[in-house]
Formats: C-alpha cells, structure tokens, sequence
C-alpha cells in the first residue's frame, strides 16, 4: 500500500478529537491487532509547535507490543527528538512526514517479524 494510503487507511472520523490539554486535532489513534500476542499501537498528532528536540509540527507515539514486552518504539519525547527503539537500541530517526514514519514503523514490525520472533 502507498506510503499516502497508510495514514487515511489508519483514521477515521470517530478517531478524530480536540484534546484540550493539547489544543491539537488527534491525526491518528489506531490499535492494530497482528495475532493473540501481537499489536501495535499509533498515536499521532499536530502541535501548534514543534516539541523540544524536533522541528516539525508532530507529537507521535507508536508501539509494537510482544507478549506484553514493547519491542519497538517510535517517538519524540520532549527533550529527546525524534528517536526509535529497536531490539534493545535507541536511534535518533529522520522525520519527514506522517506517511512516512508510518510507513517505516509498519517496515519495522515486518523486519522484526521476519527475523523469527513470530509475533
């Protein structure tokens, strides 16, 4: 699916709220169920400004749990920018767009999937 699928496949009209602690419109909060065991979730929104440690207009948070464990991580804690955490690694992350990160977090979950951790 184009990476520009990903994000409109991911909200819908019910997903979308004010949050008034945030003054921000909810993009995408979605939990998407992979097996018995496995599922992520995503929570993406815009922000009037940039957090600290990132310069783009998104706060985001996106998971993938295990069995409990969170295996992998995307967010821009304040202060940390925009970072991933994988197989016990945090990385500084590269963002572009919602699509984009999207995209990567679900590339991610496949790669770590694929290398016999069978969610």
């Amino acid at each position: 699916m184009p990476a520009s699928q990903v994000l409109s496949s991911l909200t819908t009209g019910r997903a979308v709220v004010i949050l008034s602690n945030m003054k921000a419109v909810l993009l995408v909060r979605t939990r998407i169920v992979y097996s018995e065991t496995a599922f992520a979730e995503l929570v993406l929104w815009p922000v009037p400004r940039p957090v600290a440690g990132s310069v783009h207009p998104y706060k985001y948070r996106l998971a993938f749990v295990v069995r409990g464990a969170c295996v992998l991580r995307y967010d821009n804690e304040a202060g940390k920018g925009d970072h991933r955490h994988f197989n016990g690694e945090e990385s500084a992350y590269h963002f572009t767009t919602p699509d984009q990160l999207i995209a990567d977090f679900k590339g991610d979950i496949a790669r770590w999937s694929h290398e016999d951790r069978n969610p």
